[in-house]
């Protein structure tokens, strides 16, 4: 296989040039995964730029397919919540039918990743403000679950990266209060740089989180049917559950 790597190769479709989740997903991985990115180039952050860029995803898994890859993630969790939870589910069947390569998403790690938690109900947490966090809502109703609440955070989509991650820790702490029955946290998106606040939002919350990218780490493995844990980003990561 062309760039293969000992342990596994997975290729990615970045939804971003934004810099971060990318390098921090890499120091997480176990030794011997390689990742082969590419990108599907958003920029405003919009539900109409959304549906457009899907077109843009299919071509790039095309190409992740050709190259030789192990596994494919195209990942950005709205592109594919704006199509739906069936939507999307159709899509996958798609690729896989069409390239003989396991094809998994941000939306289904996440939905998998709570329910491997046993999180039924949950409180989830976006860096969109306004209307399309009902649409995210609506994606994991039609999933089966409970969500209590879908709030965004009000920054511009370009700039989420510069807000301190113990400004997002007390909004998310504040919210938390309003829902005590919650089980799990969830954290959509790996714009903001917040992988310091997760084990101390689980020990101060008393529930698991869900963030975008120690729970795309978890799902590579799986993928790769790999199973090496990984401490300080959560219960999910560190159990390798």
């Amino acid at each position: 296989m062309p760039f293969g790597s000992w342990r596994g190769t997975a290729g990615l479709v970045r939804p971003t040039y934004r810099p971060g989740g990318m390098e921090e997903l890499i120091k997480m991985l176990p030794d011997g995964v390689g990742i082969i990115p590419l990108f599907a180039e958003i920029e405003r952050g919009t539900q109409d730029e959304f549906k457009v860029a899907l077109e843009r995803y299919g071509r790039k898994v095309a190409k992740l397919a050709e190259i030789g890859v192990d596994v494919i993630n195209p990942s950005g969790a709205p592109p594919f919540m704006v199509l739906g939870y069936e939507g999307e589910a159709a899509l996958i069947r798609e690729w896989r039918k069409n390239y003989g390569k396991p094809v998994f998403t941000s939306g289904t790690t996440h939905v998998d990743a709570l329910r491997v938690l046993g999180a039924q109900r949950f409180v989830g947490f976006s860096y969109f403000p306004g209307e399309i966090n009902k649409i995210y809502g609506r994606y994991f109703e039609d999933a089966g679950f409970n969500v209590l609440d879908m709030v965004g955070f009000d920054a511009p989509f370009q700039k989420i990266q510069d807000y301190s991650s113990r400004v997002i820790y007390a909004w998310i702490r504040e919210e938390m209060s309003k829902h005590p029955s919650a089980q799990a946290i969830y954290m959509l998106g790996p714009g903001w740089r917040t992988l310091d606040i997760i084990d101390a939002l689980e020990q101060d919350c008393g529930v698991p989180v869900v963030h975008a990218v120690p729970s795309q780490c978890w799902d590579i493995q799986r993928h790769l049917g790999l199973k090496q844990k990984v401490p300080g980003f959560g219960r999910l990561l560190a159990e390798m559950l």
